[in-house]
């Protein structure tokens, strides 16, 4: 297999990337074709999940304009993946030009890409780091680029849904919870049985598509995904769809996928 200039040396990529495969659900071109067979194999299960991918993101848009409507322009968004078209500093600076964003996240790929895309932006960093070890993004040369003191909005956005109970989640979200100063915001979407227009044994099949690449799909109810906000007031309308988080306009009823799972809003008191 031929390696593509933005695919960095070291890395095997005849294993498959969440990453990559979440890029190629968007339409980017920064997938390969074993990228391309596991998510095409997830959709045989459920065809809709490019849709939830696209609902995802649109959330992500809306969630990054509330908050640099409250004032807030600093972002860190870990889990942050490929950065196709529309990212976080790109939605956040066409609303206010002074936005700082760090990415953070462990797939090389994703990380050295990012670095690609924001070459010479000298208010946004990249961080190769794990969600799961807090402190190694705290921590990092690269998160002076934030003032902790101020408000941040910490995005989680499609992220937590791929680390297990034993990798205690839980903690590290209330362990970033403390680090940030008052009036931060946490803005996360999660993936749940919930809501899914497919029976759970089908559903099922798409899990055990992540299970097989060694990534995890960890399905939770929204009463679960609710304590990640633990320490946090909820920000209206709650713990809701994607599409019904602030929509701009009337919600688009037609493709039920885009309802699967749940995203929200808190704000640290």
């Amino acid at each position: 297999m031929e390696r593509p200039a933005w695919a960095p040396q070291g890395i095997d990529i005849s294993v498959p990337s969440v990453s990559r495969i979440y890029d190629f659900y968007l339409g980017g071109s920064h997938n390969f074709e074993v990228d391309r067979a596991a998510a095409r194999k997830a959709m045989q299960y459920m065809p809709g999940l490019p849709k939830i991918m696209q609902a995802n993101r649109a959330f992500m848009r809306r969630a990054v304009n509330y908050a640099v409507g409250t004032g807030i322009t600093q972002f860190l968004d870990i889990g942050s993946g490929i950065p196709t078209f529309g990212n976080v500093h790109e939605v956040a600076r066409s609303a206010t030009s002074d936005a700082r964003v760090l990415y953070v996240d462990h797939d090389p790929v994703a990380v050295a890409h990012s670095r690609a895309v924001l070459d010479g932006d000298k208010r946004s960093g990249v961080v190769a780091a794990d969600l799961r070890a807090p402190r190694q993004i705290l921590d990092s040369p690269e998160a002076g680029l934030l003032d902790l003191e101020r408000p941040v909005a910490l995005l989680l956005v499609a992220v937590l849904h791929f680390i297990e109970e034993d990798d205690d989640p839980y903690g590290a979200v209330a362990e970033l919870r403390d680090a940030l100063a008052p009036g931060s915001l946490l803005m996360l979407t999660h993936a749940s049985f919930e809501g899914i227009p497919v029976p759970p044994e089908q559903a099922g099949g798409a899990v055990e598509v992540y299970r097989d690449i060694r990534n995890p799909l960890v399905m939770r109810s929204r009463e679960q995904i609710s304590r990640f906000f633990d320490g946090y007031e909820m920000v209206e309308p709650g713990l809701v769809s994607m599409p019904h988080w602030r929509p701009d306009g009337p919600v688009d009823q037609e493709d039920p996928y885009a309802f699967s799972g749940f995203a929200g809003v808190g704000r640290k008191a």
